[in-house]
């Protein structure tokens, strides 16, 4: 079994408790317009170009048999969707400016990675499944999972939980820690920012917070400006999920202004025309508020 993996980041820190390993993987059935990582919504490998690496040699253009790769306006443009010789072109770039944006790995080829970090497992770390949704290739996930979980290896996986119930069940018992979105509690407002309908992930939530993992499950919210970041947002999320769960754990996430950066290499436009800042400490303290008038007890600030 082979999955699409679009990153590996060692030693990190924000993915969950202690220093992990996290495995990036490609597809995710939401297209939020604020996603963080753009390159991996699409399951389908694709070329980068990295301009700031570029010599401008034009080896690039000359190795092109199909106008795959351009220089327009005196820069140089890819048409992913042209059928090259990718692997060719990449080969030929002697800067490194163009590279595959994810490739096919094994369980046995991820888990050599894995392995390398495994000093830091056993003081709290692990390793934790992220996209992407991972759930988007839940049985490889499932595979790589069980690997770990034979090894010994804490895990965790960030998801929008939008999968069906039967994916989740069968996962479940392979997850230490379960770190769930849900962007925004309004169904008109979710399927405007995100492309899909919450119902889903409202259905899986409450299963999850109904479980007997109910207590490793961390509910997570990022501050988008003008559209997650809402007072009435964060009180009807606090409402809803600790409705089901009075002792539910609410991580509220800081805006990323660095995910704007990415957007350029997958040519597509980002929702802010003007790159909003991180909150502040005072701001954040104010979602806290919010979230704890909605009836929230455990509540976890990412600055």
């Amino acid at each position: 079994m082979k999955g699409q993996v679009f990153d590996i980041r060692r030693f990190s820190t924000h993915d969950g408790d202690g220093i992990r390993t996290t495995v990036f993987l490609k597809g995710c059935p939401l297209s939020c317009v604020w996603c963080q990582n753009p390159e991996g919504i699409s399951v389908k490998k694709r070329p980068l170009y990295f301009e700031n690496r570029c010599i401008h040699c034009g080896t690039c253009v000359k190795k092109s048999r199909a106008e795959g790769v351009k220089i327009e306006n005196g820069k140089i443009h890819l048409n992913p969707k042209v059928a090259e010789d990718w692997a060719e072109i990449i080969d030929w770039c002697p800067a490194g400016a163009i590279e595959m944006d994810s490739r096919e790995m094994t369980v046995n080829e991820v888990m050599e990675e894995v392995r390398k970090d495994e000093v830091f497992y056993r003081h709290g770390g692990g390793v934790t499944l992220s996209g992407g949704e991972p759930l988007f290739q839940w049985k490889f996930a499932l595979e790589l999972l069980k690997q770990c979980k034979k090894e010994g290896i804490h895990t965790a996986i960030e998801t929008s939980l939008y999968a069906r119930q039967e994916i989740l069940e069968e996962i479940l018992p392979y997850l230490d820690r379960i770190f769930a979105d849900f962007k925004l509690e309004n169904e008109d407002l979710h399927k405007k920012y995100t492309g899909v309908s919450n119902e889903r992930i409202r259905r899986n939530l409450k299963f999850l917070l109904e479980s007997e993992k109910k207590d490793a499950v961390i509910i997570r919210t990022p501050m988008i400006p003008g559209m997650t970041a809402t007072k009435e947002n964060i009180e009807a999320v606090g409402r809803w999920i600790s409705g089901i769960y009075p002792e539910v754990s609410y991580e509220i996430l800081n805006y990323n202004p660095l995910a704007e950066s990415k957007y350029h290499l997958i040519d597509q436009e980002y929702c802010f025309g003007d790159n909003p800042k991180l909150y502040t400490k005072e701001q954040m303290a104010e979602f806290r508020s919010w979230a704890e008038q909605g009836g929230v007890k455990h509540i976890i600030i990412e600055s």
